[in-house]
């Protein structure tokens, strides 16, 4: 029986990227299917029990426990004999890459889901891309989760043009149709505004991911702030958890904070009924392996804003479902937000069908089943 595991630093990568296509593998080929990921017994007790979990301490960010977490990774590995192990995120990528190849485990697949260092400066970029080319040397093959991503790191010189593949247009997980159905829109949509008490004939922003600089917070909230002062009857809704790190400008989140407009409700588990009570979705991030959250709002018939940079602008069709500015741009952000205020029916028609036809989940899985089969067949046989 063919084995597999699939590794990231935090169950809740896990859970949200990964736990939908297991249950797709184990039920189209009954593989025997193992996850190595950081401890949590919550988590371990609500798998189902064809999935072995193997919890290993992985900490995020440069800490010491990195060797032992090597070497924890390599024993599980040569107990086991995995057929294939894919991994993702910077700290388990790095671990279970190296773990892996000391292991001899024929099929090591790096899901390249973003590139943390283009985010970084100096000594620490250099230190981060050096990083990055281990976890490729150290991997078979590599898969980034965008067109963009992918001539990104060739040009970047992280692995040869001749090493890697995007399947299908792209996504980590594509889009749930079912779970994002546009039909129930204006029920969510009215719900989700009662609950808030969210006029119904306000103008909503919206934004889904990590609270943190890299999203493009600080920009978004200035722009919104522009916004607000000219059309008061705008609002904008924040998704997601918020991150203490220091990277926030303090001033404009202390403002946000007190400002009636602006609404920061924490991580969903329905983003689909969020979606619903927005108008617009804006992703201003800097950095992005694909950018899920926006073909989910365009499912959901929303007109998306998003930063032109590598992964976030393979999921729009500029022009036609949503405009691109560039990124740490606070004036082009407030510029395309207060044009969809004005023209947000024009770049609404077209999303659903456009994730529909290049994104959608069961079909995204059908392509990434057959993938990991030619993996193995090229590797093993």
């Amino acid at each position: 029986m063919i084995k597999i595991c699939f590794c990231t630093t935090v169950p809740f990568t896990i859970k949200s990227f990964l736990l939908d296509f297991v249950a797709y593998i184990h039920e189209e080929k009954g593989w025997d299917i193992s996850f190595i990921c950081g401890e949590d017994d919550e988590f371990g007790k609500s798998l189902p029990e064809y999935i072995h979990y193997y919890p290993v301490k992985m900490r995020r960010g440069v800490n010491l426990d990195g060797l032992r977490a090597i070497c924890e990774i390599k024993r599980i590995c040569k107990r086991e004999k995995f057929d294939l192990i894919q991994y993702s995120t910077p700290n388990a990528s790095l671990y279970v890459s190296l773990a892996s190849k000391s292991a001899k485990i024929p099929v090591r697949l790096y899901c390249q889901w973003g590139l943390v260092y283009v985010g970084f400066h100096g000594i620490k970029k250099r230190v981060f891309k050096a990083i990055e080319k281990t976890v490729c040397r150290s991997s078979t093959w590599i898969e980034p989760d965008s067109r963009s991503n992918l001539e990104f790191a060739h040009k970047e010189g992280l692995y040869p043009a001749e090493k890697g593949s995007v399947i299908w247009n792209g996504s980590a997980c594509g889009v749930d149709l079912d779970k994002f159905d546009i039909s129930k829109k204006e029920e969510y949509r009215k719900q989700i505004r009662e609950a808030y008490a969210v006029p119904p004939d306000a103008f909503v922003f919206g934004f889904v991911g990590r609270i943190t600089r890299d999203k493009g917070i600080n920009e978004l909230l200035e722009a919104y702030r522009r916004i607000r002062a000219e059309h008061p009857n705008t609002y904008l809704i924040m998704v997601g958890r918020e991150e203490e790190d220091g990277t926030i400008n303090r001033e404009l989140y202390d403002w946000s904070k007190n400002d009636p407009g602006i609404l920061y409700t924490g991580y969903s588990s329905t983003v689909e009924q969020m979606l619903s009570a927005m108008d617009c979705y804006v992703l201003p991030s800097y950095r992005e392996g694909f950018g899920t959250g926006t073909i989910e709002a365009e499912a959901m018939g929303l007109p998306v804003i998003v930063t032109n940079i590598p992964g976030s602008k393979d999921a729009v069709l500029p022009g036609e479902t949503g405009l691109l500015v560039e990124k740490a741009d606070t004036d082009a952000l407030y510029d395309a937000m207060k044009q969809m205020l004005f023209e947000a029916k024009k770049y609404s028609e077209k999303g659903y069908s456009f994730v529909k036809e290049n994104f959608e989940r069961q079909q995204l899985f059908k392509y990434l089943l057959e993938d990991r089969e030619k993996l193995i067949n090229r590797y093993l046989r």
